[in-house]
């Protein structure tokens, strides 16, 4: 079975080693995504435009593999503040509410201070539910 590595080209990946996604077969595994605009190299500073930014760039790098939002099955969510889940759970509500995905929700030190909120989701391409 063939790899299809997802990258969004930046300098962290190539240090790091990593792909922003990862595409084995119908699965797809998308790193721990954090809010940072990659056009502008900037990270918001609230916890809510850093979850809708996340959702932009998650969107973006399962597209690359073949994918959507609307095939993610797994989301693995961690904040710095326990508060924070108050705050970003409605935004995951709308972006999620129509297909659910099992989720774990984990408070952790994230790597850089100023992050508030990392994602990591795995999606399985053609499982979307059709429109209606």
């Amino acid at each position: 079975m063939s790899r299809q590595w997802i990258s969004f080209g930046t300098e962290f990946e190539k240090r790091a080693g990593y792909s922003r996604a990862l595409r084995v077969g119908n699965q797809v595994f998308l790193s721990g995504t954090t809010g940072y605009d990659y056009a502008t190299g900037e990270l918001p500073e609230s916890v809510e435009d850093q979850t809708h930014q996340i959702l932009r760039n998650a969107t973006r790098a399962l597209e690359m593999a073949g994918s959507s939002l609307n095939e993610v099955v797994r989301t693995r969510i961690y904040v710095t503040d326990p508060a924070y889940f108050d705050r970003v759970v409605p935004i995951l509500g709308v972006a999620f509410a129509a297909i659910l995905p099992a989720s774990t929700g984990v408070v952790s030190q994230l790597y850089n201070d100023a992050i508030k909120i990392e994602i990591e989701m795995d999606a399985i391409v053609g499982s979307a539910a059709p429109s209606s």
